[in-house]
């Protein structure tokens, strides 16, 4: 395998495995052998949309294929070199994929496929400001109704996919050895190049808020309880007072189960009312809550919710920012050490019990790349030497409001070719994802050959790396 630089790299050992967003993943440049000439556009153009391919239970149309360019498109991605060809060979390698899950036994729920379908229409709405009309039409359908079932299908057969992809990699394993030898195996010109690295603590101190302001917000959502029992709009309430960006839109609307990502507060109310209740006023870290039960289904429950955030006075955020500063003082003048004022004094649970050290959400290490941080921490850090103090600045984090945070840079890396040593987690992760590659295709190749598949017309002049033709 050629190493370019690691952002090359990366993009290569991910694009495998980005299926199960809505026809809009990467098309991988190998999945076809680039050399092989395009059906001429003439021909293409003569072609009445009908099935191109049969993939066991699964077909794909022409207009499939003009559909995933449409969505390349939309999602800012350059389709310039991309082929019809390769194209196929994509939803081909998903359509396999999804077939076998049901061959599998994989169950995937239509209330899961449901729940998920109307989180990304209204994200989609959100994002575009758009209506439900102007989807319809871009998606070039009759009817809402027509659209809703065609992302249903799309939606639960990218959802078998995944499911059935990672089945296949999850017994996929691999020792220090394995990883030794995948890395004795890059040439000393191909080894990726690692940018700079940070290690990072912080310190979160939140302003208090008080108890009028408190009282105010329970009172105000008690209120919306009292007009909702007496006949008004929970959908109109929520669109124009909830706080909760995900869900004001759609009208508070969220469809839950035991398993959904949600605080234990939320899940506990959720699941504690009937249908047709509505809860008390609750807190959460994100502020004061009502709960609307609409259906359950189940173990799925379909509800909608109002979220307040009491407001902070500037009295509260001048002693947060003073207290801040109390702090930095006592760590420049030797007094107490960073970690133990984070773990004396932070108000961030998830930090401040291993001395306020964050972690990578994506990689789950204790290294960020300086290029790719939140605009607002490279501003605090990137100019930080290492055991150096920030001053305390505001931050608005993800559960609202405001908070004052101190940072200091544990460590720097700076920008090296990679080290066996020094990376041995991203080499260990690249040499897992290197093998998993390995395992997708073994596992391809022999479902291809027990599959009924057929290709029609121009395609069969396709030169996929795969053998879809069974030659």
């Amino acid at each position: 395998m050629k190493f370019i630089n690691s952002n090359n790299f990366l993009m290569l050992l991910l694009a495998v495995f980005s299926i199960g967003e809505l026809q809009a993943q990467e098309v991988i440049n190998d999945t076809v052998k680039p050399k092989k000439q395009e059906i001429p556009k003439s021909k293409m153009r003569q072609k009445i949309d009908g099935v191109v391919a049969t993939v066991g239970d699964y077909i794909v149309l022409d207009s499939d294929i003009d559909k995933n360019f449409l969505e390349l498109s939309a999602q800012g991605n350059s389709i310039e070199g991309i082929s019809r060809c390769q194209m196929l060979g994509k939803l081909l390698e998903e359509r396999l994929y999804a077939h076998q899950a049901l061959q599998d036994s994989i169950v995937v729920s239509d209330a899961e496929i449901n729940s998920s379908m109307e989180e990304k229409i209204g994200t989609m709405l959100e994002q575009s400001g758009g209506s439900m009309d102007d989807l319809v039409k871009y998606y070039k359908k009759s009817s809402e109704e027509e659209f809703r079932t065609y992302f249903f299908e799309i939606l639960k057969m990218n959802k078998l996919t995944t499911e059935m992809t990672n089945k296949i990699i999850d017994k996929v394993e691999i020792t220090p050895e394995e990883v030794r030898t995948f890395f004795k195996g890059i040439k000393k010109e191909e080894l990726p190049t690692f940018g700079d690295e940070l290690e990072i603590s912080q310190i979160v101190i939140k302003p208090e808020v008080t108890q009028a302001e408190k009282k105010k917000v329970i009172d105000q959502l008690n209120s919306f309880k009292t007009d909702i029992a007496a006949g008004s709009s929970f959908y109109s309430k929520a669109v124009l007072y909830s706080q909760d960006p995900g869900s004001k839109s759609n009208g508070g609307f969220m469809k839950v189960n035991r398993k959904t990502p949600l605080v234990k507060e939320f899940k506990d109310v959720a699941f504690s009312l009937d249908e047709g209740q509505i809860s008390d006023p609750f807190e959460t870290e994100y502020g004061y809550h009502i709960i609307y039960i609409e259906k359950i289904r189940g173990q799925d429950v379909d509800l909608r919710h109002i979220l307040i955030a009491p407001k902070v006075s500037e009295e509260s955020l001048k002693e947060a920012k003073e207290e801040a500063l109390m702090i930095r003082k006592k760590i420049l003048d030797g007094e107490i050490t960073f970690a133990d004022a984070a773990r004396s004094s932070s108000d961030e649970k998830e930090t401040k019990a291993n001395g306020g050290a964050l972690l990578n959400p994506k990689t789950l290490d204790s290294r960020f790349e300086l290029t790719k941080l939140d605009a607002t921490l490279y501003g605090q850090v990137s100019n930080l030497k290492t055991g150096e103090v920030s001053l305390p600045y505001i931050d608005e984090p993800r559960t609202g409001g405001k908070v004052y945070k101190l940072m200091m840079v544990t460590n720097r890396i700076p920008s090296h070719v990679a080290d066996y040593a020094t990376d041995y987690i991203k080499i260990k992760e690249f040499a897992l994802r290197d093998k998993q590659i390995k395992e997708i295709a073994k596992w391809t190749e022999a479902k291809i050959k027990e599959t009924y598949i057929k290709i029609n017309g121009e395609y069969r002049d396709c030169d996929f790396t795969s053998n879809w033709l069974k030659k």
